[in-house]
């Protein structure tokens, strides 16, 4: 079932406000928890700190020797990592650095931050984890034979039933995906890997979890996605209709929506592995997308966000305005928020989208973490080295429980 186009409006009419502060391209855009702040991650080095009440730039976080590829805002913190190996702690009171992570010997591209860890991916085939406090390293993860592109964490606790934590430690994990095509499964206290998922033939660009499902869901360069026992490791489905690679997921109830370089984002029934729609009014990748209210929103290699009714699929809105990919979006009080390589933070009012939606809304709703991911495409493939498909042998296993 394809998306359809007949009552799409292409407008300006809804857009706020543009804000071009950053004198390079915006990587990555991140919002609190809060909801009160929004903090973007910028080729020009810095990190930037707006206030969502007003739209205004209130920080202007400086240090980085290098680009920034990534950022994590929590209330009172904000997190950036960087092309200069290092992550970075910023007061969000008063923009000061509060600490620097040093340790990687290569572009950091990715951050968590889960209770008192901070977890980091690099460029160079590891992942760390520091303590966010002291700032001390307390894991280095290595047995990837590439750079690690993305990062999920869980607890036992959320993938076990209580009668089976009985007696037992909750512990935290942590899921990195790899160029070398493969998914591993870590435990931090140990540092010690519990899995490796192989069977993705291209690197492993995205991964998102269904915890209470104990599942785990890859899209790679090999135009696949595929669904995963996170605790057997064992490969339950592949999703294989895309033409190109999958770059970005998002998991709602039992759907699956998946963006990908052939133009596309499809919606995929977990249980089945039936693609169920798809919106295909794009003219370049798509690069990000995000379920809010009943409506798909993505943002494309061609400058453009999109607004599709994902019951439907009929798309509703193109938001026109930027001259160059669309990185990342967030939804915060009934505005878009897009930013792009160009530079530039766009601000829209979906107030009557989200209106209209909700009268046909159906009631299945995002399973979504504050972690969650969807990356830019600006620095994916800096990394020269291809991808290997050796299997790993050097790593020591655990068992879960």
């Amino acid at each position: 079932m394809g998306s359809g186009g007949s009552t799409c409006r292409s407008t300006c009419s809804s857009l706020l406000k543009v804000c071009s502060d950053h004198r390079g391209g915006i990587n990555w855009l991140s919002l609190s928890p809060d909801g009160r702040h929004l903090l973007t991650a910028s080729e020009d080095c810095t990190a930037r700190l707006w206030r969502t009440s007003d739209s205004q730039s209130c920080r202007l976080l400086q240090g980085h020797g290098s680009y920034i590829t990534f950022c994590h805002l929590e209330n009172e913190a904000a997190f950036t990592c960087s092309a200069d190996h290092t992550v970075r702690k910023w007061d969000v009171t008063t923009g000061q650095c509060l600490e620097v992570y040093k340790g990687h010997a290569s572009i950091v591209n990715r951050i968590l931050v889960v209770k008192d860890y901070l977890l980091s991916g690099s460029y160079d085939r590891t992942a760390r984890c520091w303590s966010v406090d002291t700032g001390k390293q307390i894991q280095v993860f290595r047995g990837h034979r590439n750079s690690v592109l993305t990062l999920a964490n869980f607890s036992l606790d959320e993938v076990l039933e209580e009668s089976e934590m009985e007696d037992k430690q909750s512990k935290e994990f942590l899921v990195t995906g790899s160029t070398d095509c493969t998914i591993k499964i870590w435990e931090i206290s140990s540092g010690c890997c519990y899995q490796t998922l192989r069977g993705h033939l291209g690197a492993v660009l995205y991964v998102v979890l269904d915890k209470s499902s104990k599942e785990l869901f890859s899209g790679s360069t090999d135009y696949t996605i595929r669904r995963w026992n996170m605790l057997t490791g064992d490969q339950l489905k592949v999703f294989s209709d895309h033409q190109g690679s999958v770059i970005c997921l998002e998991l709602v109830n039992r759907h699956l929506y998946s963006g990908s370089v052939d133009r596309t984002v499809k919606c995929w029934s977990v249980d089945t592995g039936e693609c169920v729609r798809t919106y295909a009014a794009h003219k370049h990748s798509v690069s990000t997308l995000k379920y809010h209210a009943g409506i798909l929103f993505t943002g494309s290699g061609d400058a453009c966000a999109r607004a599709f009714n994902t019951k439907s699929g009929v798309l509703q809105r193109v938001f026109q305005g930027h001259s160059f990919i669309i990185n990342c979006i967030q939804i915060h009080n009934n505005s878009l928020y897009t930013a792009s390589h160009d530079g530039s933070l766009r601000i829209w009012d979906i107030h009557d989208l989200c209106k209209q939606n909700k009268r046909h809304k159906k009631k299945e709703k995002p399973m979504q973490s504050k972690t969650s991911q969807k990356g830019s495409l600006s620095h994916l493939f800096h990394n020269k080295v291809g991808c290997s498909v050796e299997v790993d042998r050097e790593c020591e296993t655990i068992e879960l429980t």
